[in-house]
């Protein structure tokens, strides 16, 4: 069998994206292992994760499976990639709705003037109380964990945030491993660590739950630091956060919205044996 996938990044969080807006070719107890296989930098395309692109009676649906085969709620980064190729494809037009395990998410999505494609993510909004999280305890949580003062939130996924002077001094694969699999977690979370160089500016760096290790941008990790970070008033409501990757916009104004560019890399094809 012959099939046709596309590599799209968000920011160097890259996916391999396999489009059955028409009909299946994964079936869906194989995707967990595809997506081992194919995520492989060595022996498979590479990839953060990969998108599978569903057409429902509404419109589309993300789902995103990790290199640990895990199938992950929701990725900021990975559904803009998604957007893009859908809107490329004539799938959709904006603004559009998109199906995710976190439920809708409604993207807005342009090329610039520079023929640059931008999209902007009206985000799940984030949850703060613990049980929400998840994580043990109730009301906001605030823990030492590993030596580190831990804040928590889910942004369609769960995620610690912890805020430190300088991200270079932080050796992310030596700490954040324990702080990801912490018992405070129940299912595990991704590690972000936010150091503010402006009055609302933040620089992040995060270790990614699924993909076991960091990720060149985290769309969730950006969203959840940010309202993290304005929550403590440590900024205002309009956030630029620096990634590895590249820039991201979160503003917090009767809602969520993370804005933040997709590029598409390459497209092949894959010959599967049946």
């Amino acid at each position: 069998m012959e099939l046709p996938f596309v590599k799209l990044h968000g920011n160097g969080n890259d996916f391999i994206l396999i489009d059955e807006y028409s009909g299946e070719f994964i079936p869906g107890e194989m995707k967990a292992h595809f997506a081992a296989l194919y995520c492989d930098r060595k022996f498979g395309i590479g990839g953060d994760g990969v998108l599978f692109l569903l057409k429902t009676e509404e419109g589309i649906r993300m789902r995103l499976f990790q290199p640990d085969e895990s199938e992950a709620e929701m990725c900021g980064n990975g559904i803009r990639c998604l957007a893009k190729y859908a809107f490329d494809k004539g799938y959709i037009t904006s603004p559009c709705t998109i199906e995710t395990m976190a439920g809708p998410v409604t993207v807005k999505m342009e090329y610039d003037e520079d023929g640059d494609f931008m999209a902007e993510v009206e985000m799940t909004p984030p949850i703060f109380e613990s049980s929400g999280v998840p994580a043990k305890g109730s009301g906001d949580f605030h823990e030492i964990i590993s030596g580190y003062e831990v804040y928590a939130v889910n942004t369609g996924v769960p995620h610690a945030v912890i805020f430190v002077r300088d991200l270079e001094m932080v050796d992310i694969g030596k700490v954040a491993p324990p702080i990801r699999s912490s018992t405070f977690f129940p299912q595990g979370a991704n590690v972000n660590f936010v150091q503010i160089t402006e009055q609302n500016t933040i620089k992040i760096r995060t270790f990614e739950r699924g993909v076991e290790g960091e990720t060149l941008s985290c769309g969730t990790g950006a969203t959840a630091s940010a309202a993290i970070a304005n929550r403590l008033k440590k900024t205002g409501d309009i956030i630029e956060v620096e990634t590895i990757g590249g820039p991201l916009t979160i503003t917090i104004k009767e809602g969520t919205y993370m804005k933040g560019p997709a590029e598409t890399v390459f497209s092949g094809i894959l010959k599967l044996e049946s």
